[in-house]
């Protein structure tokens, strides 16, 4: 039996190719980048943590960063969970589901209200994931936020 430790890191500028790069790798994989995306994945701490926003990674031993995940607050206290991807390498570890419970409870800490995602319904493994996990698909935040990014289908808040 293998086992895999996980842990997670805080955003640090070192860190900031590799939001970049896990990033990149699923969305070209599967869309095309969008000029939000760019701007996002060129400046994590511009855009994310100096506006009050949080950068989690996670790692996993012996392979580094395998994966990462923000909150990117979007006024009024409600936070989007936004930029989440695990390397394709480390698929299979855990790690998604463990990084995105430390979200969560993040975003507890920090009171969001409404914590949501956007995303595309061909990111099934994904969805299924944050159903597991506590969020609802949710009409209203497709029709506050849903325009963000041209690939979003999907909108879901966080219930707990």
């Amino acid at each position: 039996m293998t086992v895999t430790l996980l842990s997670i890191r805080e955003f640090s500028d070192e860190l900031a190719q590799d939001f970049h790069d896990i990033n990149a790798e699923w969305i070209q994989a599967m869309f095309k980048l969008e000029p939000v995306d760019r701007e996002v994945l060129e400046n994590p701490r511009e855009k994310i943590i100096d506006v009050g926003g949080v950068i989690l990674f996670v790692t996993a031993r012996g392979l580094g960063v395998v994966g990462t995940c923000a909150l990117k607050p979007t006024g009024g206290g409600g936070y989007e969970l936004t930029k989440m991807g695990v390397r394709e390498s480390a698929r299979g570890l855990g790690a998604g589901a463990f990084l995105l419970a430390a979200t969560i409870a993040r975003a507890l800490d920090l009171r969001a209200d409404p914590l949501y995602l956007l995303t595309n319904k061909t990111c099934e493994a994904a969805i299924h994931l944050y159903e597991k996990l506590g969020f609802r698909h949710d009409a209203g935040i497709m029709a506050d936020y849903g325009t963000r990014y041209a690939r979003c289908d999907v909108a879901m808040r966080y219930v707990p």
